[in-house]
């Protein structure tokens, strides 16, 4: 405590405050003798008013404990991303990626060189190591351009997409540079760029790349004026020649089972006209669908787009959750003899603008069992065949399409990453609308200096040298396109004096064991047997209401 006579006790910790109301009045006293001290009564003046400010204000109870003082607290608090990413990780901490991970997009982004001296830094002894064997007989591949034929037998436009895509970002969660950025690569590579459930803006149109429509909820530019589905809206957009393939959106893996409001604020004139909604009102993205609630009428609605668009490809994405409720939609294809032609699986750990922790964290299976059980599924239900499989989350190198595909992908989405070869910084400011790199923001002061030109060129190199990168990887292990891989080609290490491969690690089911004996695989002896091609609810709360009924 600083106790003088006559004087009641200030605390201590008052004494920057105090020291600042001290300076002030020397410095109006060292006015009298020089006008250089002005400069000590305005910056002293300004801190002491923020002391006063502090002592009266109510809101922050710090602040009137630790006048002035708090607000280094809350400098520091505010760049604590900042230096932690810059001066306290490790390059090879993931929060969310590494300082590794970004690098090596970077450098493919730029078109240099992404080799790396002297040997790994990863400790190949820590057991969740993982690493895909080399062959002997290694073969070499002139082509790394790799595709997969989207379409079933009912789809009249078949669509031949690339292993590696953009993954769904709307167009205001992202600026318009960086969407025609996006598109512009796309166009240049070959590959496809997911529109994100935010329709289809001018920026994605402008250079003509490949779009995946996708539909969500909300059912932006095909919905009605009260947020429900109009087919001719959709059938106009469908026909678009650029629009190769459908997708439906069923869930998000960041923030599965979560909708979304966009404030009439934040409804600027271009995000009006992409959406096809009225400025001046809120935007509902609701947490479920209104055109379907149940197994079955997903696979009417997925032949009616399917229809309306002329034959184009059509499938859904989706997070797992409730194992029953996946089980569900394979028996309403059995049912009804309808099939998507493609599913996105999109796992837990995926990326999105914003959402609550406890969505991000917690909620939605990781993608690794995510792929694998859908996998399975169509496997022992007799529709892989008929079916493509992408997956998303955290794909930003050629390794991790191998292990993807290894366990059942057709192809992988990558989100984030195109976002770093946009010069994205991994600020952690996607929500605040003060992205620095000008990605992630709809404030055109912001967005106007990302470079469509430059990071075209970007997005195109990112691409391209993944793959090519994913090519040599291949031909390292004997093999000569990613289809060729299989669970047996990738090993994690599970303790340190233990390896496995992923056929060891993982059960994976034979074709047609669902539909002839009963699986005795966990998942599937719990659930598949009681799961209903007629509703996404709980076999035992089906029973319970079918019982009420009677009653």
């Amino acid at each position: 405590m600083i106790e003088a006579r006559g004087l009641t006790r200030i605390p201590l910790r008052n004494a920057v405050f105090v020291a600042c109301v001290v300076l002030l009045l020397i410095s109006l006293v060292g006015v009298f003798f020089s006008l250089t001290w002005l400069w000590g009564v305005a910056v002293f003046g300004m801190l002491a008013g923020l002391g006063l400010y502090d002592l009266s204000q109510t809101r922050r109870t710090v602040s009137r404990n630790y006048p002035v003082l708090a607000h280094f607290r809350y400098v520091l608090e505010s760049i604590g991303p900042e230096i932690r990413q810059y001066f306290i990780q490790s390059d090879l901490d993931e929060r969310p990626f590494s300082r590794e991970q970004r690098a090596v997009v970077y450098q493919r982004a730029k078109n240099e060189s992404d080799k790396k001296p002297f040997g790994s830094l990863l400790d190949m002894y820590q057991p969740g190591h993982e690493w895909i064997n080399h062959s002997l007989l290694p073969c070499a591949i002139e082509n790394s351009d790799f595709r997969v034929r989207v379409g079933g037998s009912r789809c009249k436009q078949p669509y031949l997409a690339s292993v590696l895509n953009i993954s769904a970002m709307s167009f205001g969660s992202l600026s318009g540079n960086a969407i025609e950025a996006l598109n512009a690569g796309a166009c240049k590579g070959a590959f496809y760029h997911d529109t994100g459930e935010g329709s289809i803006s001018r920026y994605h149109r402008r250079h003509g790349g490949d779009l995946v429509w996708e539909i969500g909820s909300g059912y932006f530019g095909c919905r009605n004026d009260d947020g429900s589905f109009n087919e001719e809206r959709f059938a106009a957009n469908a026909s678009d020649d650029q629009v190769k393939m459908i997708e439906i959106k069923l869930s998000q893996g960041a923030k599965p089972g979560h909708g979304g409001i966009l404030p009439a604020a934040k409804v600027t004139a271009e995000i009006a006209e992409a959406r096809e909604v009225p400025m001046g009102q809120d935007v509902i993205s609701p947490a479920a669908h209104s055109a379907f609630s149940t197994p079955l009428e997903l696979m009417a609605f997925i032949a009616r787009l399917r229809s309306l668009s002329g034959g184009k490809p059509v499938g859904f994405k989706l997070a797992i959750g409730h194992p029953w409720e996946w089980f569900a939609i394979v028996k309403a294809m059995l049912e009804t003899g309808e099939r998507p032609d493609f599913i996105v699986v999109d796992g837990g750990e995926g990326g999105t603008g914003a959402a609550p922790l406890e969505f991000i964290n917690r909620m939605g299976v990781p993608l690794t069992e995510a792929v694998t059980l859908v996998h399975n599924t169509l496997v022992g239900a007799g529709l892989r065949e008929e079916i493509r499989i992408g997956a998303a989350g955290k794909i930003m190198s050629g390794f991790h399409i191998a292990r993807t595909m290894a366990l059942g992908a057709d192809w992988c989405n990558s989100a984030r990453g195109f976002m770093f070869s946009l010069g994205c910084i991994q600020a952690l400011n996607c929500h605040s609308d003060k992205c620095p790199s000008g990605v992630a923001t709809q404030d055109p002061n912001r967005s106007r200096h990302l470079d469509v030109a430059d990071k075209t060129a970007r997005v195109y190199h990112f691409h391209r040298n993944t793959l090519k990168a994913l090519a040599e990887m291949l031909g390292a292990a004997g093999l000569s396109h990613p289809s060729e891989l299989g669970p047996e080609h990738i090993v994690r290490r599970v303790s340190e004096s233990e390896i496995q491969s992923y056929d060891q690690i993982f059960a994976f089911l034979k074709p047609n064991e669902l539909l002839n004996a009963k699986c005795e695989h966990t998942v599937f002896k719990h659930y598949w047997e009681n799961a209903r091609a007629d509703s996404f609810l709980p076999p035992a709360q089906v029973a319970r209401l079918r019982f009420t009924k009677l009653e």
